[in-house]
Parts: structure tokens; C-alpha cells; sequence
């Protein structure tokens, strides 16, 4: 499946952004969707997940409560509603597809083009 991100941009520190991951090839349906996120300088973590009919989801720490994933497999698609933002969430957001969750980004041999958030204080 492949696998497009945008929605990113620049915005300033409470704003909030939604991102979406626009799926071809093959239909979500079959998987559990995820949002990484890569900051200048470090490296690639996991950012939220969730469960191939929707019914789980799974945050990082760092986004509890503030970020909010969801999926339309209807329109093959999934979201990132990402509020109150901090510079800290400053990177690049990328989505992935796995039959399983899994958090761990080493696991992923292909990896789609990202989209930037850049959040100012």
C-alpha cells in the first residue's frame, strides 16, 4: 500500500492541524494505521496507532490528550488531529500501514514522503 501524508505547515504554539494519510494500491481495511514523526536531529518515534476497525488507538506519552487519531476506511484514508501544539512537535509526520501495531519504527523497511509541521513559539 502506498502511502501519502499531508497537511502539515506552519503554525504557532496552541494551534492545531489535522493531518491526513491518503492510502492507494490497497485498501486500509486489512490494516492497523500509524503517525510517526522525525525531528531534526533525532530519531524517527512513534507518534499514535490505531486498530484496523477503529476500535483501539495508542499514543505516545508526549501526545496524550492533545493528538487524536482516526480512520475513514471508506475513503482509505487516516487522520492526525493534532491540537494545542507545541514547538516540540516540530518535525516531519509520516503514516504507516502494518497488519499489527507496532511501535517500533526499525520494523518498517518502506516508508512514505512526510509532511512538516513546524510550530512556533
Amino acid at each position: 500500500v502506498q502511502l501519502q501524508a499531508s497537511g502539515g505547515g506552519l503554525v504557532q504554539a496552541g494551534d492545531s492541524l489535522r493531518l491526513s494519510c491518503a492510502a492507494s494500491g490497497r485498501t486500509i481495511t486489512n490494516y492497523a494505521m500509524h503517525w510517526f514523526r522525525q525531528a531534526p536531529g533525532k530519531e524517527r518515534e512513534f507518534v499514535a496507532a490505531i486498530s484496523r476497525n477503529g476500535g483501539r488507538t495508542y499514543y505516545a506519552d508526549s501526545v496524550k490528550g492533545r493528538f487524536t487519531i482516526s480512520r475513514e476506511n471508506a475513503k482509505n484514508t487516516a487522520y492526525l488531529q493534532m491540537n494545542n501544539l507545541k514547538p516540540e512537535d516540530t518535525a516531519v509526520y509520516y503514516c504507516a500501514a502494518r497488519s499489527t501495531v507496532e511501535s517500533d519504527s526499525r520494523r518498517y523497511e518502506h516508508w512514505g514522503q512526510g509532511t512538516l509541521v513546524t510550530v512556533s513559539s
